[in-house]
């Protein structure tokens, strides 16, 4: 068994371990998993000041997990029956955007949307493609890169101190990563939105008295640690206890509890993961959440790619309209950016032999952006007749990742070094769009 000397040579990680099998065996609950969101300002003071001009105050980023087939979605070419197979192009109530068939309910609030038909990439394998969107850096061996969540809490500040100022919902740990910032910075995790936030209440079994008694043992236990051990990592983490004691408390948890909502509501905006994360997004932003990602997965279309993107334009279809209606009933639209994101698009070309499949395709796809002071009904940049190219105004992932920083109001050309004193910023070389903004 370790000894407290062992303990406090151990290096961070080993740290986080043993203060989170206290919390298991003192208080009866574990805080680990929502450390991240909870901690990402022990250092600097929350709601930093936004630049000039900035309205969003949240991002919602919606991620499109494998690739989305921009040609099937926001990128139709009507004219090249070989390239469209059967999907067909639909008008929206946007003048000059059209959409593929599968989205007709999404063709009805373009009029609050910003479609950038002109990214492009030269990563055109997911780990690389998914890493560089997330965090604006090429994948290395050698380092790890904070997320784009995580920079926004570092830069940028919790709203609500009691609850997670950063949330990933049904997505992957490696895409919301504090990278070199620390386990401080990541999201606090969420599964099925359904279970809302994991292991944040007071277990039925452990009574009141029992649990602030076990406060009281931990409280002398953590002085005992600091008092041999005065290292700054110590010292936060014990800032972190009195964080998830806090929030277990805090009136704010019911922002995770989708039962809060009518019946009514819950069926605007469909069934299934995806659209219950959207849900459950709106009302984390609702109550100060920062920065929430939802993920939508399948888009990796290499067989059968009708059918599939059928399927996942389905569930977005119905989430992603309610989402923004919903945003702008609750006066929200305005200061929230709704970001939908993907590593890369699918070829034209159909692959007959794979049941007409289509291939990745990093040179050309679509992004998009509404809410949060950009332009809606908005169309920028083209591609060529085929959708294999782009023609015009061509937006790299790090441009992307700079316009959502900007709309927030965060310097992109501040610079934050590493442990090892390198230094990088929040979208890298990239350079905001600055004619998106209204």
């Amino acid at each position: 068994m370790k000894t407290l000397t062992d303990l406090g040579r151990a290096d961070g990680m080993s740290r986080r371990r043993f203060m989170n099998m206290a919390a298991g065996s003192c208080l009866g609950v574990r805080v680990m998993p929502y450390f991240g969101g909870l901690a990402g300002l022990l250092s600097r003071a929350d709601g930093a000041p936004a630049m000039p001009g900035a309205r969003a105050q949240h991002v919602i980023y919606l991620f499109m997990s494998g690739g989305m087939s921009h040609i099937d979605t926001f990128d139709p070419k009507p004219k090249k029956k070989d390239v469209m197979g059967p999907v067909e192009a639909i008008s929206s109530n946007a003048d000059g955007i059209q959409l593929g068939s599968y989205l007709p309910k999404t063709a009805g609030v373009m009029d609050k949307v910003c479609v950038i038909n002109s990214m492009t990439s030269t990563n055109g394998a997911h780990e690389q493609g998914q890493y560089i969107l997330h965090t604006s850096y090429a994948l290395r061996g050698t380092i790890k890169h904070p997320s784009l969540g995580a920079w926004v809490m570092k830069m940028g500040g919790r709203i609500n101190k009691e609850i997670p100022g950063y949330v990933a919902i049904d997505t992957s740990p490696e895409h919301s990563s504090g990278g070199f910032f620390g386990a401080t910075f990541g999201a606090a995790p969420i599964g099925s939105p359904d279970e809302g936030l994991q292991d944040s209440q007071r277990p039925g079994e452990v009574s009141e008295d029992q649990f602030e008694r076990r406060l009281v043992l931990a409280d002398k236990l953590n002085r005992r640690f600091h008092e041999r051990f005065p290292s700054a990592d110590v010292k936060g983490y014990e800032s972190l206890y009195q964080e998830a004691v806090r929030l277990m408390k805090s009136e704010d948890l019911k922002a995770f509890d989708l039962a809060g909502e009518s019946g009514a509501t819950r069926k605007l905006y469909g069934e299934g993961r995806f659209a219950q994360g959207c849900l459950l997004a709106r009302r984390l932003v609702e109550h100060g959440v920062r920065f929430v990602e939802v993920q939508l997965g399948g888009w990796d279309t290499h067989y059968d790619n009708f059918t599939a993107v059928e399927g996942r334009c389905a569930e977005f279809d119905q989430a992603f309209p309610a989402l923004l209606r919903d945003l702008e009933q609750k006066g929200l639209l305005d200061k929230t950016l709704v970001v939908v994101g993907t590593e890369f698009g699918r070829t034209p070309e159909i692959k007959k032999e794979h049941n007409d499949g289509r291939d990745h395709h990093p040179a050309a796809f679509s992004c998009l952006l509404a809410g949060g002071g950009v332009k809606g009904g908005f169309k920028y940049g083209e591609t060529d007749a085929r959708g294999a190219r782009v023609k015009d105004k061509p937006v790299q992932i790090q441009d992307f990742n700079a316009t959502i920083a900007h709309a927030l109001g965060l310097n992109v050309d501040e610079t934050v070094f590493s442990p090892s004193k390198r230094p990088f910023k929040i979208a890298d070389k990239g350079q905001v769009v600055k004619e998106l903004f209204g």
